[in-house]
């Protein structure tokens, strides 16, 4: 059985035989929800590549502690996945991270797309994006991730310029186009851009800017997905053709 994974601040300093104090909501949720007990052995990542294998030798009610028995680090993927998530209506939008993130996608960039149903401002605004970063919290945990990804603030379209020219490959997922995903050139190292538009689809301006930006519009197949699922299909096809999954 796949030992339980805890996220922690940092992992400086630590070496085997140090113990490790977990603290705060994770180690509430680990005594109190999951009952972890004493004599268990657990993972601690720092989500920065760092990951530590030990035995819990003492629990509290918002604490634990841990004895380091391993530990090993793991440097950052390559090439580096951004997946630029037009707002979906309702819980897709957590649905979409959980998958990205499980899929091992580095950064989500929340887009207010022209045509998304769902808006965020003030308050809102505030709570979803914390909500997202909670699920890409959670599914880099179950996925046992030593890189945890960033959830960058919400983008609107004149944002994305600059995301898709930073990239070495950057792709917007549209019905419409010509060349086939499968026709691109993944490259081995870098950033990858991946733009997957809302569930009333891409306006025409804000296609023409993102091409303009130097995205490339690729479709994947003739079936149309869900805004939600659209994007990890697209991240699995290109990774299917890297080193990340050799």
């Amino acid at each position: 059985m796949s030992l339980p994974v805890h996220l922690v601040e940092s992992l400086a300093g630590v070496a085997v035989g140090s113990l490790v104090e977990v603290t705060g909501d994770e180690a509430h949720h680990a005594v109190a929800v999951r009952r972890l007990r004493e004599g268990e052995q657990v993972v601690l990542t720092d989500g920065a590549g760092s990951s530590a294998t030990g035995t819990v030798t003492a629990t509290g009610k918002r604490v634990f502690t841990v004895t380091i028995g391993s530990l090993s680090t793991q440097d950052r993927p390559q090439p580096a996945i951004t997946v630029v998530q037009a707002l979906p209506k309702g819980e897709r939008g957590e649905l979409a991270v959980e998958v990205l993130t499980e899929v091992g996608v580095d950064r989500i960039v929340p887009w207010a797309a022209s045509r998304s149903v769902a808006v965020w401002k003030g308050e809102r605004a505030a709570k979803s994006h914390a909500r997202w970063q909670a699920t890409a919290r959670e599914a880099a945990k179950q996925s046992r991730r030593s890189w945890l990804p960033t959830v960058a603030p919400l983008a609107t379209t004149a944002d994305l310029a600059d995301v898709v020219a930073d990239a070495d490959l950057a792709v917007v997922l549209h019905e419409d186009a010509s060349d086939p995903l499968s026709s691109v050139d993944v490259p081995a190292s870098g950033r990858i851009v991946v733009v997957v538009g809302p569930e009333g689809g891409i306006a025409p301006d804000e296609l023409a800017a993102l091409t303009g930006a130097g995205a490339q519009a690729v479709r994947l197949g003739a079936e149309v997905l869900r805004t939600s699922t659209a994007g990890v299909v697209a991240v699995a096809a290109l990774l299917a053709r890297t080193s990340r999954w050799s």
